[in-house]
């Protein structure tokens, strides 16, 4: 019987046929391979599923491929929360790459200090020259939830998140509102903070380069396209705010 792996690294792919061998080529590297590679197609109309079908057949990894129409990342994340068999998960976005090490760290980081009681990991991203994006997190505490570390603790900028498999099932789905592509990422998140903490891993774990097309640098206009999505998302967000200035500022957005 061959054993499922602990983690699965998940990629959510539109249209990045010419940057997703950046993150081929880091799972290559891997010191452990303790994994799969789960890639969902949504909707490209480039040349990605030849791509992928070729590093297939090279079968140095474990890959698995799914093609859907393009329902946008949110809708993405929701397939693959539904096709993960593993333990533990973590998102590489298609423009990102994993440290050579990080299957290693995260899967011995969970088999030392994990269980039920924590909701996975947190450890750092980085910018390719190894600078750390945002700032570290506080070396005197071993776990904390997300909108804890942000609120509480001040930390700064995107972080790599590792969850266990169980939750991100039973968490409700993200909404899709027809005619729109987007719906932050953080609903999931803030409702898995109601239930576990996560365990602070204060090590890089993932290689982000923030491109021209991706969503972090067209935020304004993610608003503008996804009304329904966000203001969905920012009814949850002031629900859940850990504080009367988070609350406020969710009811500015919103």
């Amino acid at each position: 019987m061959v054993m499922e792996p602990t983690l699965t690294v998940f990629t959510p792919a539109y249209n990045r046929a010419y940057t997703l061998h950046l993150c081929y080529e880091s799972l290559k590297r891997q010191t452990s391979q303790d994994f799969e590679w789960l890639i969902i197609d949504d909707g490209s109309t480039d040349n990605t599923k030849d791509l992928i079908d070729s590093w297939i057949k090279e079968g140095l990894i474990e890959i698995r491929y799914y093609y859907q129409e393009n329902q946008g990342m949110h809708g993405a994340h929701n397939t693959a929360y539904e096709k993960i068999k593993t333990e533990l998960n973590v998102c590489v976005d298609s423009d990102d790459y994993l440290a050579d090490d990080a299957v290693e760290k995260i899967v011995t980081f969970w088999k030392k200090y994990g269980g039920s009681q924590y909701a996975g990991i947190v450890g750092l991203d980085a910018k390719p020259d190894g600078e750390v994006i945002g700032t570290r997190m506080p070396e005197n505490i071993k776990t904390s939830t997300l909108s804890e570390l942000y609120g509480k603790h001040k930390v700064k900028g995107d972080k790599k998140l590792v969850y266990r498999s169980e939750l991100t099932k039973i968490t409700p789905p993200y909404p899709v509102f027809p005619d729109e592509k987007y719906c932050p990422l953080s609903y999931k998140y803030i409702l898995i903070d109601q239930q576990h903490p996560l365990l602070i891993m204060n090590d890089t774990l993932c290689y982000v380069e923030y491109l021209p097309d991706g969503s972090s640098m067209n935020m304004i206009n993610q608003y503008k396209k996804n009304p329904k999505g966000f203001s969905f998302f920012r009814k949850v967000a002031i629900q859940y705010a850990p504080n009367y200035v988070e609350r406020f500022r969710e009811s500015i957005h919103y």
